[in-house]
């Protein structure tokens, strides 16, 4: 007997706090208890009712395990076993369908696949036609004989993950303040080995201006002699001038190189029609699978035009937007560590 049949008896038999007691003390309650010496406690199961037990739902739950394998499990109510077995049901089987981007109910045609599955399991691994899709599972049993189908239930709709990372990025600001300085200095960002797409978009929108190019640009365009002249002269007089006979008297001179790098970048980004094309300066943009784009380029000194159009794929509707960008560096006192120089100060 169970905890909560005997507990029960306890109950019938008026034995205090029955709750409380274990299974042990439970025994030796309803023992003392007894209404005559010839009864036992499995006379007294005898009289006890079966245990109830819960009637089962039937349904299929569908859950992506990763790109490619996902995990079914259902359970069905002898009833509806039942049922189907008078109607001609002979084997059990998991119809998965393709229902990206359709209301409920439909699913893309020819997409229909068909697993059969031991008649009594409850559980299986489905292998995943294609990755980054939603799919729905329906329970049912195929007809003998002539054929049909009988359907039982039907999963929710789940998305199965991507194959690949995602292309979006999500842009993290950190939050600055002149007050207190951040633990740690953020990574410089690490350009990606891609076509030459951001350098070629950033050439056509600066072609026309390249003559009047200021601060950091003008520094870029340098030549590297410009650059050796620069750093032999940056601190006056010459490496000396700021040695021991300058300092001042009892100072001891110190030697040490120092560095700065800063730059900044420019995104542009945006959304459209996924079938459309979609250019900016003539340069062809791809885009995402929902018609969203993003664009990382170089924002040097100087002034920027990214004419932006999109054609529909029919090539009848055209939308477009001009953006004009202008940066200006009114002071640029830094240099790489590969040519930071000893100083003496």
């Amino acid at each position: 007997m169970t905890l909560r049949q005997l507990r029960q008896v306890a109950s019938d038999l008026g034995v205090t706090l029955y709750s409380r007691k274990s299974k042990e003390e439970l025994l030796e309650a309803i023992q003392s208890r007894r209404p005559s010496p010839d009864s036992t406690l499995a006379s007294i199961e005898a009289d006890l009712p079966p245990a109830p037990r819960a009637s089962a739902e039937t349904r299929v739950v569908f859950l992506p395990r990763d790109p490619q394998w996902a995990y079914v499990f259902w359970e069905i109510a002898e009833d509806d076993r039942d049922a189907a077995k008078l109607a001609g049901a002979s084997q059990l089987c998991l119809r998965v369908a393709d229902v990206t981007g359709l209301p409920g109910g439909s699913a893309h045609p020819h997409t229909l696949q068909e697993v059969v599955v031991d008649s009594y399991a409850t559980e299986w691994y489905l292998p995943v036609p294609l990755s980054d899709r939603d799919y729905r599972v329906e329970l049912g049993y195929r007809k003998s004989g002539a054929g049909g189908w009988i359907s039982l239930a039907f999963s929710s709709v789940a998305r199965v993950p991507a194959l690949h990372p995602s292309e979006q990025i999500l842009d993290q600001f950190v939050p600055f303040s002149l007050d207190a300085a951040p633990a740690a200095p953020a990574p410089l960002p690490v350009e990606s080995s891609d076509t030459g797409l951001h350098e070629r978009l950033y050439q056509t929108a600066t072609s026309r201006w390249r003559r009047i190019g200021r601060g950091s640009e003008a520094f870029h365009e340098q030549d590297d002699s410009s650059l050796e002249d620069q750093r032999l002269n940056a601190s006056g007089a010459g490496a000396w001038a700021s040695g021991r006979n300058e300092s001042g008297a009892g100072m001891a001179p110190r030697q040490r190189s120092f560095w700065l790098v800063a730059d900044a970048e420019l995104i542009v980004y945006g959304a459209t029609d996924p079938s459309a094309r979609l250019t900016i300066g003539g340069e062809e943009i791809p885009l995402s699978a929902d018609g969203t784009f993003r664009i990382q380029v170089p924002f040097r000194d100087g002034q920027q035009l990214y004419p932006i159009e999109a054609i529909a794929a029919d090539g009848e509707q055209k939308r477009n937007i001009t953006l004009e960008f202008r940066r200006l560096t009114p002071e640029d006192n830094s240099n790489p560590a590969s040519q930071a120089v000893a100083e003496w100060f």
